[in-house]
């Protein structure tokens, strides 16, 4: 059996106002759930820095290599995941270079795990998504088709859905649209198809105030209760998939229209993908020979050929 080199834990003094100005510095890059995220992946290395008697200030490019064995070989993350803290790590590094803290990033040349180019996430199936559509619409909960539509039909993040408001509903040249509060604070106008406006306004009902989606208490629905929701709703509608979770919907949301033949650009426009890579790798389609650009151009050329 292989055995790798690790840190001996150590005790370690409080973390000094050195560290905790850089952290602030950098953590005040983000806003919202950019943040929160961030923050949650930094935290994550800090705290294996503290449990092996590490300065993060004093750290070298071997001690990431280990930290990244650690999150392998003992968390056992995905790729992804791996890849996503290390790029936290990277940034919050390349933050104290350029703020003087340090002369370099000890990150700068650690090895990042091969992340596979689709998806881990699988999203439902045609039929799947049908069925959790049709079991939402006639749930006497009448928050339940309005959390599916707000995720499957416009592809929304479970904390946009969460933290949208009846104020946020409005008209737009013409369109019922709801203002989308995304990643980085940046706020987009999301048109609403009548099915999808019609649900929500089931949900809200006669109020003028408040959280679109609220709990049997009346409270503002959270990711927590929306997972509970939609696994009920998939347990009655027959839909069995390992481990529903929201955002099943928004991956479902991107393949459906990817399935459906609506451009790549398009579909990363309506799911506000910075990188089109990333609405590439939740293309399950991708291998589907029915779509292959050879048969438009020989269609295109039909009159030659």
């Amino acid at each position: 059996m292989a055995t790798s080199h690790v840190l001996t834990p150590i005790a370690l003094p409080p973390i000094d106002d050195r560290l905790l100005h850089a952290i602030a510095a950098y953590l005040a890059r983000f806003k919202g759930a950019s943040r929160m995220h961030s923050e949650s992946d930094l935290r994550v290395y800090l705290t294996w820095c503290r449990e092996h008697g590490l300065d993060p200030l004093a750290a070298q490019r071997p001690h990431l290599e280990l930290y990244v064995r650690w999150m392998q070989e003992v968390r056992r993350y995905r790729p992804s995941t791996i890849s996503r803290r290390l790029a936290v790590v990277a940034g919050f590094y390349r933050t104290c270079v350029i703020d003087d803290v340090l002369t370099h990033s000890p990150a700068g040349y650690v090895r990042r795990p091969n992340v596979p180019p689709e998806s881990p996430t699988l999203g439902l199936t045609h039929l799947q998504f049908e069925a959790m559509l049709a079991t939402a619409r006639t749930s006497p909960n009448p928050n339940d088709f309005a959390l599916v539509a707000m995720l499957g039909l416009l592809g929304l993040r479970i904390f946009e859905v969460c933290g949208s408001d009846i104020t946020d509903l409005g008209e737009e040249h013409g369109h019922r649209v709801l203002k989308v509060r995304g990643k980085g604070g940046k706020v987009v106008l999301t048109p609403l198809p009548p099915a999808v406006s019609r649900a929500i306004e089931r949900a809200v009902g006669e109020r003028e105030s408040g959280p679109i989606l609220r709990t049997r208490r009346g409270t503002r629905m959270d990711r927590q209760c929306a997972t509970r929701r939609l696994r009920r709703i998939a347990e009655a509608g027959g839909v069995h998939v390992a481990r529903m979770h929201p955002h099943m919907l928004r991956h479902t949301f991107v393949t459906t229209m990817l399935d459906a033949g609506v451009d790549l650009r398009d579909v990363q426009i309506a799911a506000r993908h910075a990188d089109p890579r990333t609405t590439m790798r939740y293309d399950r389609a991708r291998k589907n020979l029915d779509r292959h650009p050879n048969y438009i151009l020989a269609a295109y050329m039909a009159s030659g050929t």
